[in-house]
């Protein structure tokens, strides 16, 4: 069932905003309010293998690049792909994502990714929040809301966002190409 809400609100937000081998999607999810319970209090490794599956089909199909957020004892920092941090330009910093800092859906990826590495900061195009684990601070400056028909994973809140480009000038600028 999990696995179904993950696939369905990423359906929504890849309809909102295709992504491409050019974008990146944060990803931030308590495994504890998945549960139902109080954020960081009890982290499920069954549950972030489930998110972590469903989130990683939907993404080779479409071929985007994932970041997955770590908790506020790791100031937010985020799970990436070698491979990703290098083609954006991101510098690694050195940490482990563990289960008491970090969280079990971070760790869970950093043990499960090919070449993980971790980063501090990125502007992703898009994201997804499960739990309310305030993934803002890594989106691109204008983040746009979307709604996904699946407002829950679990019991957790999902917020999804993407972004767009800053509109910029003034009464004769032209937006439209």
């Amino acid at each position: 069932m999990l696995r179904e809400e993950v696939k369905s609100a990423l359906d929504d937000l890849l309809e909102a905003m295709p992504l491409t081998s050019r974008h990146v999607l944060v990803v931030g999810a308590s495994t504890s309010e998945v549960s139902g319970k109080k954020i960081g209090t009890s982290g499920s490794e069954e549950i972030a293998k489930i998110l972590y599956d469903a989130i990683c089909d939907v993404q080779k199909q479409a071929g985007f690049h994932l970041a997955f957020q770590a908790c506020e004892h790791l100031n937010r920092a985020l799970v990436v792909e070698r491979e990703t941090a290098e083609r954006f330009g991101w510098p690694e910093v050195t940490v482990i994502p563990v289960h008491n800092a970090g969280g079990a859906m971070a760790a869970y990826a950093f043990r499960h990714m090919q070449d993980p590495v971790i980063v501090e900061h990125i502007q992703a195009d898009a994201g997804i929040d499960i739990g309310d684990t305030l993934i803002g601070m890594h989106l691109k400056p204008v983040a746009v809301p979307v709604r996904p028909t699946q407002r829950t994973i679990g019991k957790a809140h999902v917020t999804m966002a993407k972004t767009r480009p800053k509109l910029i000038g003034g009464a004769r600028a032209i937006y439209d190409y």
